[in-house]
């Protein structure tokens, strides 16, 4: 039976039926994954016993590693009796390879399931159940100023944890989202660019905490409030601070600016160096969530959830004499909404405030090593070159900064050089005698 032919009152069990895995193919599926980590483990690359994960960066290596373990998956796949293996087919990201994907098919039952190998840095080391990440792992990967989302991959225990212990009935109502993206929206647009499943997954979980929280829900309503979510794609802002946070003095800027990115803003709540399905076709997902909304049978007459697209955001507001005020507000909120709530609490006339906002800059020095420091747009190059000594031992005299091929000079603000989050500053050290030209070797392009 197809899901459009489902009633409200068949979905639960149908779902059931049709979607979660029997328990024979599921033990079947586990023993295969587990050949194939041993495969990828000790007999896929020769001379080298891989311990836990492919240590390479994006990009080009990363393509040559997946081309290598497609050979010799092709050459000698591990065996299975009751599991068939397909043909590895490449996923991308950004016309770059990013992950092989094998479907793994039950040789009597006609189940079948998505396996993806993804090569990645181990840059958590030994997970601790549910134990958040220093921040200094995100610091330095920031830095490498690599694509949004190239990490993803480093994180998947922690995206696998994030759903392990969540509700049975949850994880049905993930399966039953899947299903639709799968069997409805790729069917309806094959060719298309459209944002990844795992999008939605968060999608659907942020619509349980947000619209239940409980256990025993309606699996109608939580679907039909999904659908609904994604017809308001322009308005979705959603995030997690289970392993990271916004209040944190590393990267809570960098996350700020995140969330102030064009809508829809879904932040992995493992991996925020990227935002899910940015730039792709959302318009498309909202056509035909809609068109589900009210076609299928089995949430046609179901009701949602009150659900908000963004999830709100706490905001500190402090003056120069210490005094600060706290709100928690919407992430679309205006400077000029907030410059008026300011008003109400302060009497301070909106036309005589200034809202700078802390930023994160990169300050790169001669031996390539890339320092993040958190500045004020109205911190002076002195303040920011005290930084750099009180960090790095490099006294203010020593010191020589540029940006964007100028040299900045002490008494200047950082905004009177155009300075913006994220930047790249590059520090070199005055010679002694005298300062004399800067190395040709180093000058910024």
């Amino acid at each position: 039976m197809a899901l459009a032919s489902v009633t409200q009152r068949q979905l639960e069990g149908w779902v059931a039926a049709h979607l979660q895995p029997s328990p024979e193919f599921s033990t079947a599926v586990k023993q295969t994954v587990k050949d194939i980590c041993d495969f990828l483990k000790e007999r896929c690359f020769e001379g080298i016993r891989v311990l836990k994960t492919v240590k390479v960066p994006a990009g080009e290596q990363r393509g040559r590693i997946l081309a290598i373990i497609e050979k010799r998956l092709y050459e000698c796949p591990p065996a299975s009796s009751s599991v068939r293996i397909s043909t590895p087919r490449y996923k991308d990201s950004r016309d770059r390879p990013r992950s092989l994907s094998l479907t793994l098919f039950s040789n009597t039952s006609g189940e079948s399931i998505d396996v993806d190998i993804l090569p990645a840095y181990d840059v958590l080391g030994q997970v601790i159940e549910d134990a958040r990440p220093d921040p200094e792992v995100y610091v330095k990967l920031l830095a490498t100023r690599c694509g949004p989302g190239d990490f993803s991959p480093s994180f998947t225990e922690l995206q696998k944890n994030f759903v392990k212990w969540r509700p049975a009935k949850l994880k049905d109502l993930l399966r039953l989202v899947k299903h639709w993206y799968k069997e409805v929206l790729k069917q309806q647009y094959p060719n298309a660019k459209l944002p990844p499943k795992y999008a939605l997954e968060l999608l659907t979980v942020y619509a349980w905490e947000e619209g239940t929280d409980r256990e025993d829900f309606s699996m109608a309503e939580g679907f039909c409030t999904v659908l609904e979510l994604l017809g308001r794609h322009q308005d979705i802002c959603i995030y997690w601070e289970k392993y990271y946070s916004l209040q944190d003095e590393q990267i809570g800027a960098y996350l700020k600016q995140q969330l102030c990115r064009p809508r829809p803003v879904i932040l992995d709540p493992a991996d925020p160096t990227g935002i899910l399905g940015q730039d792709k076709n959302w318009d498309l997902v909202a056509k035909e969530a809609a068109r589900s909304r009210w076609s299928l049978p089995c949430i046609s007459a179901a009701c949602s959830w009150n659900v908000q697209p963004a999830r709100s955001v706490m905001v500190q507001v402090k003056q120069l004499q210490g005094i600060s005020l706290i709100r928690k507000v919407r992430p679309s909120i205006t400077v000029r909404e907030l410059k008026r709530e300011i008003e109400k609490e302060w009497g301070i006339s909106s036309y005589q405030q200034r809202l700078p906002q802390k930023m994160d800059v990169l300050v790169k020095d001669s031996n390539n090593r890339t320092t993040v420091y958190t500045v004020w747009p109205t911190d002076t190059v002195r303040q920011l070159k005290q930084q750099i000594c009180a960090r790095q031992g490099l006294a203010v005299e020593q010191q020589r900064l540029t940006y964007e091929t100028k040299e900045l000079e002490n008494h200047h603000k950082l905004e009177h050089y155009g300075v913006q989050p994220r930047s790249t500053i590059y520090l070199l050290l005055r010679l002694r005698g005298g300062a004399g030209p800067l190395p040709r070797w180093f000058v910024p392009s």
